[in-house]
Formats: C-alpha cells, sequence, structure tokens
C-alpha cells in the first residue's frame, strides 16, 4: 500500500466524530463521506448508528444507497454498528427492503425496545482480541436468524450481537463510545488487505512491474 490508510464514516446521521477518533487511534485517516463521490479511493467504511428510515431517505435520494452497493460488491470492507447493521443486513424482518446488503441475517429494529431499555453488558467475544466487550445498547436491532457462512463473534444471551462474513462484520451495540479499539483495528486490518489488493490491481492494469 502506498497511501496513507483512508476509511470513510458515513456521515449522514450518528456518532461520526467517536467514529473518526477510535479510527485515528488505529492508525487510519477518517474521511466523512456525504455522496457518493465521497466513496472515492476508500479502503473501508464504516456505517455509524442512528435511525434507517433518515439513511433510506437521504442516501437513497441521492444515488449513495446503489453507489454503496456497488462498492460493497467490489470487496470493500465495512463496519456497520447498530443501525449499520440493519443497513448490512440482507433481510430486515418487518418488510423493509434491503438497504446495502451483503450480509446474510435477518435482523428486526427496536428489538430491545425502546431508548429506555439501553443497556451496557460486557460480553464475550471471540475471534477479536481477547477479554469481554464492553457493549453499549441503544435502541439496538435484534438479529433473528443467521445464515451459514457468517461467523458469530459475540452473543448478547442467546442473541448474535457482533457477526461477520469475509470483509463485513456488523455489530448491535456501539463500540466507537468506548475505549475498546477492537472492531474498528479488525476494520483497519480488513481495509490494508483491501488496499493492498487494489495496488496490485492497479499495476497489473498499468503493466507496471512488483
Amino acid at each position: 500500500m502506498t497511501h496513507p490508510l483512508r476509511i470513510g464514516v458515513l456521515a449522514i446521521q450518528g456518532a461520526v466524530s467517536e467514529h473518526e477518533r477510535a479510527l485515528r487511534a488505529v492508525g487510519a485517516d477518517p474521511v466523512r463521506v456525504r455522496d457518493e463521490r465521497g466513496l472515492d479511493l476508500l479502503d473501508g467504511l464504516v456505517v455509524p448508528g442512528g435511525e434507517t428510515t433518515t439513511l433510506r431517505r437521504v442516501a437513497g435520494d441521492s444515488g449513495l444507497i446503489d453507489a454503496l452497493r456497488a462498492r460493497r460488491r467490489d470487496g470493500l470492507p465495512i463496519l456497520g454498528t447498530c443501525a449499520g447493521m440493519i443497513a448490512l443486513a440482507d433481510e430486515i424482518a418487518d418488510g423493509d427492503t434491503p438497504l446495502i446488503g451483503g450480509l446474510d441475517i435477518s435482523v428486526r429494529r427496536n428489538g430491545y425496545g425502546r431508548q429506555v431499555a439501553s443497556c451496557e453488558a460486557q460480553i464475550a467475544c471471540d475471534g477479536l482480541g481477547t477479554g469481554p466487550v464492553e457493549a453499549v445498547f441503544i435502541r439496538a436491532p435484534v438479529v433473528e436468524r443467521v445464515g451459514e457462512g457468517v461467523t458469530i463473534h459475540a452473543r448478547y444471551g442467546d442473541t448474535p450481537v457482533a457477526v461477520s462474513d469475509g470483509p463485513l462484520m456488523a455489530v448491535a451495540f456501539h463500540p466507537e463510545l468506548t475505549a475498546d479499539l477492537r472492531f474498528h483495528q479488525w476494520l483497519a486490518d480488513q481495509a490494508r488487505e483491501y488496499a493492498a489488493r487494489s495496488d496490485v490491481h492497479t499495476k497489473e492494469g498499468l503493466g507496471v512491474g512488483a
């Protein structure tokens, strides 16, 4: 990789500055994304929490959703938190059409209840560092189905709350509101691999030797 690691944060809503802080802490250069032009030259992307109806309305009208889907199909690593998990799901249980998609899961919005049901918990996490994760749940989605190819990293009770498949990771909570960087570190590691592959393909396309 010959350039700084560029990871976008979808800056339509949510804890954008908190995600930027976490990304800087893992050695990435955060870039705010508000339209499809902001997706150019990214090595990875964070889709923060918020309201999926807002994301659908704002990003759909501008063509950003279609551009996000195209970058996802190209293999761009993406971390989705809370509403970002819903955005990455292939199925939304209340019947809404998928947004970005790519993760073979079915989710239900606000599955833990209203704002008053928000909570914090220490939960075990497999395959991502050591020790429990401090999980901050705020109107969190519930995963109701997980496809065969999806890895479950963490559960709250019996319910999956952190899942991945290849370059896509979705969590039902807000890691950016804690000091735990393991999910942003995962994204940075995936982004470096993606950037290295992109550099190789660019050199091959230009006929440049290694």
